[in-house]
């Protein structure tokens, strides 16, 4: 039963806590030993806090599995049914299949919302209409599967991201199904011009600092095979660079000790300037050659479902598997090298969780991740 849940060794399966047997290994950190033994009590405290501040932005943890009892006399969504907050939607698939009976009754329970139907229904019929609870009472079983196929649900209340389970009952039978309420995803789209040119759906960004050289024949090189790709340059050396390049966008950032910034600020920067559908992340010091097919990256994204694909930098893809060991009191992140799964559709991709830092990501979900600017001269990932 063991090799149920674990995978390459690893305890995949949720505990109550959680102990990295690797920490002895290199290359292997415990975030505790970063504070003094003293200090942890107030440490975890925080932690809590902000985990269960983080937890009900996010909508955390979800409602506990419903479960269906058996031969239940409804027809009713198991799932689906979404509303945005403070509007209405119809609750589809409701309808009665139980026995014949001299008078049938139903009700509708909802928490977080209020229910009604759309059919010109009596009161002494249907009652409770914009209430939580809504009953039907009826002896005509056409009519009241007429009313529960126009059973309505409304938000009342702004919420975001939350859970209404709702009940149908009649005499002992009951069933429960979610209504997910949550604001849709608004999209942030990216005009790749009529003829869909990479200049329009494709812009490089590094950072560079104290090594000018390299920042210069890393452009030279790219301009050989890419003349007109825009670049942002984002620099934190002492002197500021003059590029005579109109297809390069430089921007200084302070130096020194009174402001240190370092790479992933400066990444960050960089990225935040980008306005086209992708961004292609290289080092200062990286070369382009006639093997360097930024098309291909790009057609591995537009083709996928992917937010990253990466390349390989003399012939290094630094592949890496992230599988997260979860606990009660903290988790284990766990790196193991390699990949999933190959890439459908692409027979020299496959897909994994880390890559070289030469890669080809959406604008927009790079920009939302972003980097940690409290790294700031080491990190290679």
């Amino acid at each position: 039963l063991k090799n149920l849940f674990t995978y390459e060794g690893i305890w995949l399966f949720p505990k109550n806590q959680c102990k990295c047997d690797a920490t002895s290994q290199p290359g292997s950190y415990n975030f505790q030993d970063a504070y003094d033994q003293t200090e942890l009590p107030a440490v975890k405290a925080r932690r809590q806090a902000e985990f269960e501040h983080f937890q009900r932005r996010e909508g955390l943890p979800h409602p506990p599995p419903l479960l269906a009892q058996p031969n239940l006399p409804f027809g009713y969504p198991v799932h689906g049914v979404e509303v945005i907050p403070l509007h209405t939607v119809p609750i589809p698939g409701l309808q009665f299949e139980g026995p014949e009976a001299p008078i049938y009754e139903v009700t509708l329970t909802a928490s977080l919302g209020t229910l009604n139907t759309l059919a010109d229904i009596p009161d002494s019929v249907v009652q409770g209409r914009g209430q939580k609870r809504l009953t039907i009472s009826t002896s005509d079983r056409k009519l009241l599967n007429f009313i529960l196929q126009h059973v309505t649900y409304t938000s009342t209340v702004y919420q975001h991201r939350r859970v209404d389970v709702v009940s149908l009952e009649s005499e002992s039978s009951v069933v429960k199904f979610p209504v997910t309420i949550r604001y849709p995803v608004i999209p942030k789209l990216y005009d790749p011009g009529p003829e869909r040119k990479l200049r329009d759906l494709v812009t490089v960004a590094t950072k560079t600092f104290l090594r000018p050289h390299k920042l210069m024949t890393m452009l030279r090189s790219l301009r050989e095979y890419y003349p007109d790709l825009t670049v942002i340059v984002a620099d934190d050396s002492k002197e500021p660079l003059k590029i005579n390049d109109n297809h390069v966008e430089y921007y200084p950032m302070p130096f020194g000790t009174l402001y240190p910034q370092g790479w992933f600020a400066g990444r960050n920067l960089a990225i935040s300037q980008v306005t086209t559908k992708y961004v292609l992340w290289v080092d200062d010091d990286f070369l382009f050659n006639n093997d360097t097919k930024i098309e291909v990256l790009v057609d591995v994204l537009e083709k996928t479902e992917l937010d990253v694909v990466g390349g390989s930098v003399l012939g290094n893809v630094f592949q890496f598997k992230l599988l997260l060991e979860k606990s009660q009191n903290g988790d284990c992140l766990h790196r193991r090298p390699g990949s999933f799964r190959p890439l459908d559709g692409f027979p020299r991709c496959v897909v994994t969780s880390g890559v070289v830092n030469f890669f080809l990501a959406h604008t927009e979900r790079l920009q939302r991740v972003g980097f940690d600017p409290r790294l700031q001269r080491v990190a290679h990932s």
